[in-house]
């Protein structure tokens, strides 16, 4: 499946509607975690060529990077720090117009501009995050939100 893969192109809303039944279909026979992840972000990243996209995974007291696409990224990152361990304590998703404004924004690449971050939450727990950077200033709005928290809540459906 993953060399059927097909870049859209359209509106955003067009794009999305899209992507979302070939990352189900890339993803939804697989059962391993981490290699979905992979798919979910190259997918992602592919579909609208952001700067960054990933996964940071819940691993004790710290969210730990996970697969991603983009420029070398930050390892570790603690509970209420930055963009990611904002969603990840306050449960919600994150969209930050300008990173440079955002008190704590933890910079891994000086090409960051924007960010976007949704939470996984399984069972009312946040087990991973999935964060997309971008090099433009206010590059997400509500249809990345409603299109990303799809993607996550099906997601972890499957988990």
């Amino acid at each position: 499946m993953a060399e059927d893969f097909i870049k859209i192109t359209g509106t955003k809303s067009e794009i999305y509607q899209a992507l979302i039944p070939q990352i189900q279909a890339l993803v939804g026979a697989e059962s391993d975690f981490t290699a979905n992840q992979a798919n979910i972000a190259a997918a992602v990243k592919e579909s609208f060529d952001f700067l960054w996209v990933g996964f940071y995974n819940v691993k004790s007291d710290s969210l730990v990077l996970g697969p991603f696409q983009g420029p070398v990224a930050c390892t570790r990152i603690k509970k209420g720090n930055g963009v990611c361990g904002k969603a990840w304590a306050e449960k919600r998703p994150v969209v930050v117009d300008n990173v440079n404004l955002f008190p704590g924004h933890i910079a891994c690449s000086s090409k960051s501009k924007s960010e976007i971050v949704i939470p996984l939450i399984k069972e009312c727990e946040v087990v991973g995050v999935l964060d997309i950077d971008s090099e433009q200033l206010a590059a997400f709005n509500n249809e990345d939100l409603l299109y990303l928290n799809e993607i996550c809540e099906w997601f972890v459906n499957t988990l």
